[in-house]
């Protein structure tokens, strides 16, 4: 027996996952009970219209006696409702727990076990992805995105299972994001991070409709990337662009009769000028948007008020 308390976080954000709630708790109950000299299950119901007490009544009192239920009051984002769960755990080391592995408590030791190596995170890892075709492409596009224009060290086929540290803990709780994406936050706080590999493939849960995984992307890119203002940059560039060939075609017609594309062409009164001036006001507007993209962004960031670091341990010598 380890000599540690275990917190142990489970998300019921939907009525078919009820069906598996008794089993996951008694399964996890011998693997807690002689494995760890305390333990607390934290079960959080978002809320979907029918209570979860029922489930929970038959099980042994030895069992209750250690499970806290917190009730939200409106269903919530999948997000937010692991984050009112690691509120209120007090353990030396927490673990998110899918309910998809009702039948691998295991898991818990396995997670923790790997913390022995020093880890202060170490999540489960997907060998695949269950997607529709219509999802599979936006997907991809979402962690290009994630990769290529942020600092995130994101896995695409990370699961929200994972063992937490207490240090860790601490310092992932004090980011108070309202727009949250957690494994940004994650990576946000760092800390020695590893991963263990399992054949549960990651899939869309019961209650999250496309809709809802598509505002939870738009949430990543808009609050944990320079995607938008990146792309604003690119366009300002293609405007320039576009002006100037606007400007040496319109110029091109005028003097010779014939434009960038040899065709023939009869410049009107005015017609040159006219050309010109919109594609300037295009590309300033362009610039402008650019230059109020950047003021905007660091007002976003100022607002956030992320801790600029943290400390992960100190050492005297």
């Amino acid at each position: 027996m380890v000599n540690s308390f275990i917190s142990v976080v489970g998300v019921v954000n939907h009525s078919q996952e009820l069906k598996v709630l008794p089993d996951y708790l008694n399964n996890l109950f011998p693997v807690l009970s002689q494995h760890f000299s305390d333990y607390e299950i934290i079960l959080v119901n978002n809320n979907f219209g029918i209570p979860v007490d029922p489930y929970i009544e038959p099980l042994p009192e030895e069992l209750k006696h250690n499970i806290y239920l917190l009730n939200l009051s409106r269903v919530a984002n999948p997000n937010h409702a692991i984050l009112a769960g690691l509120d209120r755990a007090n353990g030396d080391y927490t673990i998110i727990l899918g309910l998809e592995f009702f039948q691998q408590p295991e898991w818990v030791l396995k997670l923790f076990e790997k913390t022995r190596e020093h880890y202060d995170i170490v999540y489960l890892r997907a060998s695949y992805r269950e997607v529709g075709l219509r999802s599979r492409p936006l997907y991809k596009i979402f962690y290009y995105i994630l990769k290529h224009y942020s600092t995130l060290q994101i896995d695409e086929k990370a699961h929200n299972t994972r063992i937490i540290s207490r240090r860790a803990l601490n310092s992932l709780l004090r980011l108070r994001e309202n727009l949250r994406y957690m494994k940004a936050i994650y990576s946000i706080v760092g800390y020695r991070t590893t991963y263990l590999e399992t054949d549960m493939p990651l899939h869309a849960g019961y209650s999250e409709a496309f809709s809802e995984r598509f505002r939870t992307s738009l949430v990543a890119i808009t609050s944990y990337t320079t995607f938008l203002r990146s792309l604003l940059l690119w366009i300002f560039i293609f405007s320039v662009i576009f002006l100037l060939g606007v400007i040496f075609n319109a110029l091109k017609v005028k003097f010779t009769g014939i434009d960038l594309f040899g065709n023939i062409g009869e410049p009107f009164s005015g017609w040159t000028f006219l050309v010109i001036l919109i594609a300037i006001f295009f590309a300033t507007t362009c610039l402008n948007l650019y230059i109020m993209s950047i003021y905007l962004s660091n007002i976003y960031n100022e607002i956030k008020q992320r801790p600029l670091y943290i400390i992960e341990s100190i050492k005297r010598f």
